[in-house]
């Protein structure tokens, strides 16, 4: 059985392994803990029985007007379940009534935010990453 929770209380950084697979410098399970206590928002789905989070998302904010949501991932062996549509929805009723909430991602990633009630939009970013290697620019 899968729990939602916006809330950290009991959750351990042994809790997230697994998570941003494939990414050029991915942060160990200890920076990703803080990343989510950080965040303004965060959704977690978590699997009580394997004592672990299987999918997460979180948000940034001014918790006035805006907010950013830089994070969804599910674990792969959870994927095509509903986690991923669970999360942004709970998230989005976190943001309430805030005028924008925003995220970038891949355009292969449009489809399924779309279907989640975002509309596509063009935006500009920095990676602080070389690219060909994988390593992180000084």
């Amino acid at each position: 059985m899968i729990r939602y929770t916006t809330s950290l209380d009991g959750i351990t950084a042994d809790m997230l392994s697994g998570f941003f697979v494939g990414w050029p410098k991915p942060p160990s399970q200890d920076k990703h803990l803080q990343i989510l206590k950080n965040s303004s928002f965060v959704v977690l789905a978590v699997d009580d029985q394997a004592n672990k989070v299987i999918g997460f998302i979180n948000a940034n904010s001014d918790r006035i007007m805006s907010a950013y949501i830089p994070l969804l991932e599910v674990l792969a062996d959870h994927q095509g379940l509903g986690i991923g549509t669970e999360l942004v929805k709970r998230m989005i009723e976190c943001c309430g009534e805030l005028y924008m909430v925003d995220t970038t991602c891949d355009e292969n990633l449009q489809p399924f935010y779309t279907r989640c009630g975002l509309e596509p939009s063009k935006g500009m970013m920095i990676r602080n990453y070389d690219k060909q290697s994988g390593k992180v620019e000084p």
